[in-house]
């Protein structure tokens, strides 16, 4: 951390079920219930918002603004992130829409939080919805170069490519690989997904919440290689908002029993070995996985040994085994041991994905690293009873996208002057219910409590 900068606090998180894409439920409406129960985990209004960012892949320019404008139409500008720091001094509220595929919503996260600990600003939201189309995520602009061109190309050159879906063969073939030089098998990866599914039964925002025998993993239909369907994330509709703040917001709001720590953080893309290595490995964005993880270790002070729990990006079972190395949680070569050993799992030395993971919970893409959070503030609140993680200090977040960008988190409880008590039944007061273990809608009553008094009732009685 720079000398210039100031530590940053997580003070309120919200989120949707996370549900099958069947245009069943619209962006603004998932949105509005994320942000109405983080603003309610706060007690205050929308008001005290002085900046958003808005994170989602598919939709129009502006759905950013569609979607908080329910809560008060404050003339919030769309801005380009390089006029942030100029324009931000003039104390108006901002927004600015980020994509980063699959790990957008852990970048509207990362920019939220780069601006309270600048000084830009000292309460700023950070909020990701995605409303998707069922089946395999696809490329949709087919007059333009594919982002992903490169990968593609190398990945045709050194396994061939199949009419399985992509994303399955870029993270099943790492998987293959991994295998194919460190002894890991097919049942490694099957177990990961019985884990998940297993820790998905206790989460009542999963999409998926049923538990399966590792007979079942392994006999659902096959996907791609060693993956079945049980070992894959699904497309899904949903939303998450995170609030951050700073030392001084906190202090002064009497927020200190509540606030997490963002202890470390940090953003990286691709490095040669991307494309140089010829990697099956490399081609899924394991090495900016390692300099992300080297960085918020460093910057925190701490070791992979000292972590207790971490929500990372189980797109595929296989993701997850190389991650296992990548994050530094087990020695190189070693992930397929921490499996074998019940290291990920609860009384291992890890719990790793206690929300069930991308495989269960869901994977709208925009809302996926904000729910990530969400799920460990209240781990290290202490709020998740018949899932909760035993004497949690460190808590550790990876959220990636192909193309590319990961961003790696650390977080612990804050320790902040005036802090006199923890909040392990604070959401008897903010809620009336734990909503760490039970999903719960919104009323207009909720909604009353929270939103601006710059708001268009016009808008709000616009039909969805």
């Amino acid at each position: 951390m720079a000398d210039s900068q100031r530590k940053s606090y997580v003070i309120g998180v919200g989120m949707t079920n996370f549900i099958k894409p069947r245009g069943q439920v619209d962006y603004p409406v998932m949105a509005r219930e994320a942000v109405v129960k983080a603003l309610l985990d706060i007690e205050k209004t929308y008001d005290v918002i002085q900046q958003v960012y808005v994170g989602y892949c598919f939709g129009d320019s502006t759905c950013g603004q569609r979607a908080v404008y329910q809560l008060g139409m404050t003339q919030i500008p769309v801005i380009r992130l390089t006029h942030l720091v100029t324009l931000a001094k003039i104390n108006d509220i901002f927004k600015s829409n980020v994509n980063n595929n699959c790990s957008t919503g852990s970048t509207a996260l990362y920019l939220a939080r780069q601006a309270v600990e600048f000084g830009i600003v000292d309460c700023a939201l950070a909020l990701g919805f995605e409303k998707m189309t069922s089946g395999s995520i696809a490329n949709y602009y087919k007059d333009r170069t594919n982002p992903l061109d490169t990968t593609v190309s190398l990945l045709s050159e050194t396994r061939g490519i199949t009419n399985s879906p992509f994303a399955a063969q870029i993270f099943g073939n790492a998987g293959i690989e991994y295998c194919e030089n460190y002894g890991a098998t097919a049942e490694h990866m099957a177990k990961i997904g019985e884990k998940n599914h297993r820790h998905s039964a206790n989460n009542p925002y999963a999409q998926f919440q049923n538990v399966y025998t590792l007979e079942q993993i392994k006999s659902s239909p096959q996907i791609f290689g060693p993956l079945t369907k049980l070992q894959c994330c699904p497309t899904s509709d949903g939303s998450a908002a995170v609030i951050v703040a700073s030392e001084k917001f906190v202090i002064e709001n009497n927020l200190q029993g509540q606030a997490i720590e963002i202890v470390a953080q940090a953003m990286a893309t691709d490095s040669p070995d991307l494309l140089e290595k010829r990697s099956s490995i490399e081609l899924a964005g394991a090495d900016m996985t390692r300099k992300a993880a080297k960085q918020v270790y460093e910057q925190a002070g701490i070791t992979a040994d000292d972590i207790q729990v971490v929500e990372l990006h189980d797109c595929f079972s296989s993701n997850e085994l190389i991650t296992y190395d990548a994050l530094g949680l087990c020695k190189p070569g070693q992930a397929h041991k921490l499996v074998d050993s019940n290291d990920v799992t609860y009384g291992g030395k890890y719990v790793i994905n206690p929300s069930g993971g991308l495989i269960s919970k869901g994977h709208p893409l925009g809302a996926t690293g904000l729910a990530q959070c969400a799920e460990l503030v209240w781990q290290l609140r202490g709020w998740c009873t018949n899932r909760q993680v035993p004497n949690l200090k460190y808590a550790l977040q990876h959220n990636i996208g192909l193309g590319g960008a990961v961003v790696v988190s650390v977080y612990k409880q804050a320790e902040l002057q005036g802090k006199n008590n923890d909040d392990k039944t604070g959401w008897k007061r903010r809620f009336g219910y734990n909503p760490a273990i039970e999903s719960r809608g919104i009323t207009e009553q909720d909604f009353r409590k929270v939103c601006s008094k710059q708001i268009s009732e016009y808008l709000l009685a616009a039909k969805l």
